[in-house]
């Protein structure tokens, strides 16, 4: 890039002084953890209150277990709908505004599922009420990704979009530490007995109080949508239906990864609890400490694609798990190193994908319906193969077949690597707007 272009694509739209960096990258990352520590403190806790919310099945323990995790599922559903409708928003009238309304949702959602009665009080009024709480949370996440990124990536200066998109995932990693340690401690200060009657509440409540303090940080944030975009109006599928090509390019993009990353980092604890009888309250310190790491590793990564390119660290991530997935997995057993190495070990490779994810994404879409043309096809591959995957691994263990749960995520990004190969490399190209 030259440095003409440099100087241009510094300013902010339409020859306004371009907003703090660091102020622009602290609103969107702390309200982005913000957010992801209320939907993941879901999958922590969901071994403690499954009996509660869902009755046994005759005879088999993993009933409860089985059907709080399909309800992780079905929130993971209403995130393509919030990735169209709050994208849409985001692209209409503007990233901040969607920002603010996803942290709303996301605070409510959280109090209700902290409200929630047992199935013993209410019956069947209670796992209804936890699914629309998750419904409802679920709409949040959609429209949190697809405004985030395109705030992050638009608020980075020349050479930086890298950098800038790996904190989507530092800070969705900071909100899954909170959520990790909260339950970690919690576990480690009450007993079984009380974690199981009201201490998972407690988690839930936090995050609804955490919304608040990420609602009055965002409000301090800048808009990054010019005015000449605040004056276009796009349609609600202008996105899918002037760039088909680039929305199913979003899909085979996400797929690989979304299926390595909620295994590696919200599943394989408990993966490790069914499949090798890993002790609960390790599970979850393995999990803090690999997290940690992981959280470190982003901007590195981040960093990187700006000086090589996207496509090296995407090819090296889909790769590597398509090779290695299967035997890291089996290493699983209820020894605390050998889990924290295997979850460790993916975390590296898994880097390749989310330190760049959100900067690929943005630079496939103009700037018109940049938010709503990541958002819907990105929140649909994330519903199919992301948010099932804990449902998938537990129905395999269910059905005698844990072993197939290892191949599943091999092929999946054996798929990714396929369509990685064919894409451009857009890290030296200017961010259109």
């Amino acid at each position: 890039m030259s440095s003409a272009e440099h100087i241009a694509e510094d300013r902010a739209p339409d020859g306004v002084r371009p907003p703090s960096r660091l102020r622009q990258l602290a609103a969107a990352s702390i309200g982005n953890a913000v957010e992801w520590y209320d939907w993941y403190a879901y999958s922590f806790l969901a071994v403690y209150f499954a009996g509660q919310i869902f009755p046994e099945g005759a005879g088999n323990s993993l009933v409860p277990l089985l059907s709080t995790f399909a309800v992780f599922a079905v929130g993971f559903f209403m995130r393509p709908i919030g990735g169209l409708l709050l994208g849409v928003v985001a692209d209409r009238r503007g990233r901040r505004t969607a920002l603010t309304l996803t942290i709303l949702l996301m605070g409510g959602g959280s109090l209700l599922v902290a409200l929630t009665p047992t199935y013993a009080a209410t019956g069947v009024l209670a796992p209804l009420i936890l699914v629309v709480a998750r419904l409802v949370q679920g709409l949040s996440v959609g429209g949190e990704f697809a405004a985030s990124t395109t705030f992050l990536v638009e608020s980075a200066g020349p050479g930086r979009r890298g950098l800038f998109s790996s904190f989507q995932y530092v800070s969705t990693t900071v909100g899954q530490l909170l959520a990790s340690g909260t339950a970690a401690l919690l576990a480690a200060l009450l007993t079984e007995q009380q974690m199981g009657e009201w201490g998972w509440r407690v988690a839930f409540l936090v995050g609804a109080l955490l919304s608040l303090l990420g609602l009055w940080i965002r409000r301090g944030a800048q808009e990054t949508r010019s005015e000449q975009q605040a004056a276009d109006r796009p349609g609600l599928f202008e996105a899918l239906r002037r760039h088909p090509r680039q929305s199913l390019l979003i899909c085979g993009i996400t797929a690989g990864g979304t299926i390595a990353y909620y295994t590696w980092t919200t599943y394989l604890p408990t993966y490790a609890q069914v499949n090798a009888g890993f002790d609960k309250g390790d599970s979850l310190t393995v999990g803090t400490l690999s997290l940690v790491f992981f959280a470190l590793l982003q901007p590195l990564g981040g960093m990187l694609s700006d000086r090589i390119g996207r496509k090296p660290l995407l090819l090296g991530f889909s790769l590597g798990f398509a090779v290695l997935a299967v035997p890291l997995l089996h290493l699983v057993t209820d020894s605390f190193v050998s889990l924290l190495l295997v979850q460790c070990a993916g975390m590296v490779l898994l880097t390749g994908y989310t330190a760049v994810a959100a900067a690929v994404n943005a630079e496939v879409f103009p700037a018109r319906v940049r938010a709503a043309g990541i958002g819907f096809p990105y929140s649909l591959t994330v519903a199919l193969f992301g948010g099932t995957a804990p449902y998938v691994g537990t129905w395999f263990k269910q059905a005698g077949h844990a072993d197939l749960f290892p191949w599943y995520v091999a092929a999946l990004c054996l798929v990714s690597f396929l369509v990685y190969l064919t894409l451009p490399e857009t890290s030296r190209q200017k961010l259109e707007r």
